[in-house]
């Protein structure tokens, strides 16, 4: 008998994943993304609106922290970066980033955002960077209930995901790539490996941040939903209700 497909949405095997990737995971998704990656994280922390001085931000699905220089260049008074990651070797790298002032700002929980205990209304943003693909629509009502539980009445939000571009006369080329092209680079210069390479599987059945929008908006959040270079990147952004 064959061996079963993994489930792509199982928590342990997503903490997996990224533990066996963690090490090369912020040059190769730079170099596989040709550096759209850092453009749209960008692009992402200016989505968010205006913060109150000596603000509490928390980033979920954190990674290795790329988001936090965008972050607090863009909020240079911010109070402290909550990061929570699944991985724990995710975990690690961004721990051994930290440095000179940024490392008494920024706190961090190794959890499952989806289980884990958060605080209630104490975030004045909340941002997640290419997290939000590894979540089935299910998963993702949960973590939009989440999303609104964290944030303070007026609290803003932003978050952005790997999409796939359906009806952009050039998304064969862009499926070649992730399909075709990045596994066999990925296989040749990173000893065999097909970790990175899933995102051609995750992007497909992700679809874009639409699901997550209407989550987020039955959650009660008010939603934007945005396309960034012709919906290779989607983002949803928003914020509570002051009266919530």
């Amino acid at each position: 008998m064959g061996k079963s497909p993994p489930d792509l949405y199982d928590p342990a095997f997503v903490a997996d994943l990224f533990d066996r990737c963690s090490g090369n995971y912020r040059r190769w998704s730079a170099i596989a993304s040709f550096g759209f990656t850092f453009l749209w994280r960008r692009q992402c922390v200016r989505l968010l609106g205006p913060a109150p001085a000596r603000a509490v931000a928390i980033d979920l699905m954190a990674g290795t922290g790329e988001v936090w220089p965008h972050l607090l260049r863009r909020f240079p008074d911010l109070a402290t970066i909550t990061a929570l990651d699944i991985s724990h070797r995710m975990h690690q790298e961004a721990v051994a980033r930290l440095h000179g002032t940024r490392a008494d700002r920024i706190t961090h929980i190794e959890a499952n955002v989806l289980t884990q205990a958060l605080p209630q209304g104490q975030a004045d943003l909340v941002i997640s960077t290419f997290g939000l693909k590894t979540f089935n629509p299910e998963q993702q009502a949960v973590l939009a209930r989440q999303i609104a539980g964290l944030l303070k009445p007026g609290g803003g939000f932003a978050l952005i995901e790997a999409s796939d571009p359906k009806g952009w006369v050039l998304r064969p080329l862009y499926r070649l790539y992730l399909d075709g092209l990045l596994p066999w680079i990925e296989r040749l210069f990173l000893n065999g490996a097909r970790d990175f390479s899933m995102i051609g599987d995750y992007t497909r059945n992700f679809g874009d941040c639409g699901t997550m929008a209407q989550s987020l908006s039955q959650a009660g959040l008010e939603v934007r939903f945005h396309r960034h270079f012709f919906g290779c990147a989607t983002s949803v952004s928003g914020r509570k209700p002051a009266s919530a």
